[in-house]
């Protein structure tokens, strides 16, 4: 069989195994973690500080992403690979810690063609090194057989002696920062689900449509943030009002943001919202999988590099309770729902 049709219904899982190994960078890296790597019945990771983080994602095939789109485009197993190392490392980060290590499960359909899985590793691998969280490895998994294509990434991470950065710290007077970008991956989506062909896709708008398959989280912003003295910080995955009321409610308070600053975000939008028809702001207010980072500090605090002011932290009105409102104004936009969407 030509190895282009080989599927992983062709090989056993050790054969399998032998194939993805090779692709992960676990190699001598500065600050490593992984004491024993794949191979045994379990990993071993150092807990450098004597506390581990931990946090998981999924992804399920035509749930969190199509191997087809509408504009013709075809999920590659980088694509995918890429995004589950980005959403995990993105959690970590929002605590103002660094990842260490992360352990992965696979569902495969048998059809499902070797080289996928391969791409797969190549692009989790990739993500780690060029995220920048050359500290991370990979500990370890496991392999399964099933009906839909899925993938579960959970991840360790160290405070290196540190605090955290919680949601629940915000308190009036504070100021609303965001690092990264909110909107791109949203606009991106739009664009996978047009009708505008991807082969049509200008250089700038295809860059947009990459923001979904393969988001940029600022892994160096989380860090900075806890040693300039972030008072509340999250991970925005979900939408920038829904994720802001989060924080709001862990912190009991009202985030009111800026419109100007939102509008700036609008701006790297605008060539997406011609092709496709979308509405700008939506994306900003409504849009997750950007995986930037919304956090607050205090009034007098310096903002550390990569974060921009969007807005202040307010007491809720005694007829009120916490949320997010942007000139004074509730905002209403829903954002993303696992369950409702």
């Amino acid at each position: 069989m030509p190895e282009s049709h080989l599927t992983v219904a062709g090989l056993s899982e050790s054969q399998l195994l032998a194939r993805i190994f090779p692709r992960l960078n676990n190699g001598p890296a500065e600050g490593a973690a992984l004491l024993l790597g794949p191979g045994d019945d379990a990993a071993i990771v150092a807990a450098p500080d004597g506390r581990t983080l931990i946090s998981i994602d999924t992804q399920v095939v035509d749930q969190d992403f199509r191997l087809l789109w509408r504009n013709g485009y075809r999920t590659t197993g980088f694509d995918v690979g890429w995004k589950a190392a980005a959403q995990n490392l993105s959690d970590i980060n929002a605590m103002g810690a660094r990842s260490t290590s992360m352990v992965v499960s696979l569902t495969l359909p048998p059809d499902t063609p070797v080289s996928w899985v391969e791409d797969f590793a190549d692009g989790l691998s990739h993500a780690i090194r060029d995220l920048g969280a050359a500290g991370c490895s990979v500990a370890g998994g496991d392999l399964g057989r099933g009906r839909e294509l899925a993938v579960t990434v959970a991840i360790l991470g160290t405070l290196d002696g540190r605090e955290p950065v919680l949601r629940s710290g915000a308190r009036p007077g504070h100021t609303v920062a965001l690092a990264g970008t909110a909107g791109l991956a949203a606009a991106g989506l739009a664009l996978l689900e047009s009708e505008v062909g991807v082969e049509l896709l200008t250089p700038e708008l295809r860059t947009i449509m990459d923001r979904q398959c393969r988001p940029l989280p600022p892994l160096a912003a989380g860090p900075a943030a806890l040693a300039a003295g972030a008072s509340s910080m999250l991970d925005i995955s979900d939408g920038l009002v829904r994720d802001g009321g989060r924080l709001a409610a862990a912190s009991g308070v009202v985030l009111d943001l800026d419109p100007a600053a939102l509008k700036q975000l609008t701006e790297p939008l605008a060539a997406a919202a011609d092709a496709v028809g979308g509405d700008p702001m939506d994306w900003v207010l409504g849009g997750g999988e950007d995986h930037g980072l919304l956090a607050t500090f205090p009034a007098d605090v310096q903002l550390p590099r990569g974060f921009a002011a969007i807005g202040s932290v307010e007491a809720p009105a005694a007829t009120e309770g916490t949320g997010v409102k942007i000139a004074g104004r509730p905002a209403d936009t829903v954002g993303w729902d696992h369950f409702a969407d």
